[in-house]
């Protein structure tokens, strides 16, 4: 009997994820050919690593908006580095450049990144295969969540421009952001000690500004260790 209602259950849940997401979502179906899923005692300890993201963008409509760098890195369970990934800068035109707002176009300046947009070499179709032969390297195929701060944004230009990543990856997020606003509701003392961030707006320092952010939230919020 309760074979049968999860077996109910999960096809209920395929189903309004399909409604919400689009065409076919994948759970849980683990891939043997990750190079680097160290099997422990017959488990493939791959299958609870984290997958995580940070983009620089044009601006944040989906439609007309372009990323214009990636940057990925993988964690274990503990939040422990495990490999970090390709940082990549995506070529773009002058005409991609002059339609970014203004916010955008100024801290983009002051960073570098349009500079090395338009002086990268590397295609959107380049940058996305990039990614994913890291993700197939370190992660089985449908198991590791997407991570990062405010990640529902990134996770909708994956969607988008890289869907062979996002196809990659399992649907649920871990977004940090979500606890950072929980804690602030429920734990002033563990919110007024939360680590400052450089806000560099570059992808690599701010996925590691993400992790470290996590890492205090699962010491002082959740007290794990």
């Amino acid at each position: 009997m309760l074979q049968a209602v999860n077996r109910g259950f999960r096809h209920m849940s395929r189903n309004i994820l399909k409604k919400i997401m689009g065409p076919e979502v994948h759970t849980h179906s683990c891939s043997t050919n990750s190079r680097n899923c160290k099997v422990a005692n017959g488990v493939d300890v791959g299958v609870n690593r984290i997958f995580w993201v940070d983009m620089e963008m044009t601006g944040l409509d989906i439609e007309n908006d372009q990323i214009m760098e990636i940057a990925c890195l993988v964690t274990d369970s503990d939040l422990n580095i495990v490999a970090e990934g390709p940082e990549i800068v995506i070529n773009h035109t002058q005409n991609t450049i002059n339609q970014m707002g203004e916010w955008c176009t100024k801290q983009h300046s002051s960073s570098g990144l349009i500079q090395k947009c338009l002086d990268s070499k590397i295609s959107l179709i380049e940058a996305e295969q990039n990614v994913l032969d890291f993700a197939k390297a370190h992660l089985p195929e449908n198991t590791s969540p997407l991570a990062g701060n405010s990640v529902y944004v990134d996770r909708g230009f994956l969607r988008k421009y890289m869907p062979k990543v996002d196809d990659y990856l399992h649907y649920r997020i871990i977004d940090v952001s979500t606890i950072k606003e929980l804690c602030r509701r429920w734990n002033s003392e563990v919110y007024k000690n939360i680590p400052k961030k450089d806000f560099s707006h570059r992808a690599l320092q701010d996925i590691k500004e993400s992790v470290q952010e996590l890492q205090f939230y699962r010491n002082y919020f959740f007290k794990l260790s």
